[in-house]
């Protein structure tokens, strides 16, 4: 381990921390010296097959605003929050396009995630650790690409990423930072991802381990990256940018004139919108 990457002494919360994402960035932060919580939906860590004795374990439902309270009064101190709890409903045979597994989605993980943010900014508040505290939402590809199966899941992911936005420009107040990353990995062996089938090779390279380091750089005191969002995914990694076209100035807009100037307002030069907060309003005001 490399001792300028060591978090000893730092306290992680990973919701959903039993398995994939969340699993392999706990045990990165284990690996770094932090003391480390993970939630699961089980009675008990005994109760999963994976060996979870190097953690705390916490029984949380991220669907219910009682479970996640009680949660977070069990922190005694908290320096990092990865907010990873959830799943796609349809990997259950629930049809997100039915208005209650929809609202049900958005439930779990948009407003459980920042249900979870809301209970625990106080103790983060608190942190001793260069660079202060950190929260790290995980949304998905579905953050920016239309996947016709998760209506419900891709909504609640774009919303995490405006959720992100809205925490970064709050939290800086207190010396938090919050980004969000977008991850492409393999969590369930043996399925295919898109139009890949599955295949040994496939699940070594995106495997969700390579997404781990990312998300233990976000919270380290050389990175400052604040509201930001990072593709991440088979060893590659990328900030993903807003951008705003050049686009047409009309100032009597008829329905004639925007046809007739829609190749402007779609087209030419573009401009990248900041980070979060009233200087990237005001950037694409200009």
């Amino acid at each position: 381990m490399n001792p300028k990457y060591d978090y000893k002494g730092a306290h992680v919360l990973v919701t959903g921390g039993t398995s994939g994402i969340g699993a392999t960035a706990a045990e990165w932060y284990r690996e770094s010296g932090a003391e480390v919580t993970i939630t699961g939906t089980r009675g008990s860590a005994a109760e999963y097959d994976v060996d979870l004795k190097g953690y705390r374990y916490l029984q949380m439902n991220v669907e219910d605003g009682a479970s996640i309270d009680a949660t977070a009064k069990a922190l005694p101190k908290l320096d990092i929050l990865i907010n990873n709890a959830g799943m796609a409903l349809p990997s259950l045979g629930l049809d997100e396009y039915e208005p209650e597994i929809f609202a049900r989605a958005v439930n779990m993980l948009l407003v459980g995630a920042f249900r979870m943010a809301r209970r625990t900014v106080d103790l983060i508040a608190e942190s001793k650790i260069e660079g202060g505290g950190s929260i790290i939402g995980i949304a998905s590809m579905s953050s920016y690409f239309g996947i016709g199966i998760v209506p419900g899941y891709g909504a609640a992911k774009t919303g995490l990423v405006g959720l992100t936005r809205v925490l970064a420009v709050e939290g800086h107040k207190n010396n938090i930072r919050a980004n969000v990353i977008a991850p492409y990995a393999k969590t369930r062996p043996g399925s295919g991802f898109g139009p890949l089938p599955w295949s040994t090779e496939l699940g070594e390279w995106m495997h969700p381990s390579k997404v781990a380091p990312l998300v233990g750089w976000l919270a380290h005191d050389t990175c400052s990256s604040n509201g930001e969002l990072f593709s991440v995914g088979g060893g590659h990694f990328a900030r993903v940018a807003l951008v705003i076209h050049e686009g047409l100035l009309d100032p009597s807009p008829t329905i004639e004139s925007i046809a007739a100037g829609a190749s402007a307002m779609c087209g030419g030069a573009t401009t990248e919108i900041g980070g979060p907060g009233p200087s990237a309003m005001s950037a694409m005001l200009e």
